[in-house]
């Protein structure tokens, strides 16, 4: 039996990086530039931890496409 229908507008996409594991390659940053910089540590920053929905499929991008596999997007309500 399924449960309750689920609001989708009140789950919220939220990136995260593992700076241990990132080496600055800047893939994130070339495949989602308003959530990603490569700062000058050759290390990532997230511009936007929270971004909108219409920014998903580049953020998944930029996550797939990690030669590090430093990113991750978790789901928050």
């Amino acid at each position: 039996m399924p449960g309750p229908p689920v609001d989708t507008d009140a789950i919220l996409m939220r990136v995260a990086v593992d700076l241990d594991l990132c080496q600055g390659h800047g893939v994130c940053e070339s495949e989602a530039p308003t959530v990603f910089e490569l700062a000058k540590n050759a290390k990532v920053t997230i511009l936007e931890e929270r971004p909108d929905d219409g920014q998903r499929a580049e953020v998944e991008a930029a996550v797939r496409y990690c030669p590090t596999s430093a990113l991750r997007i978790t789901e928050e309500e």
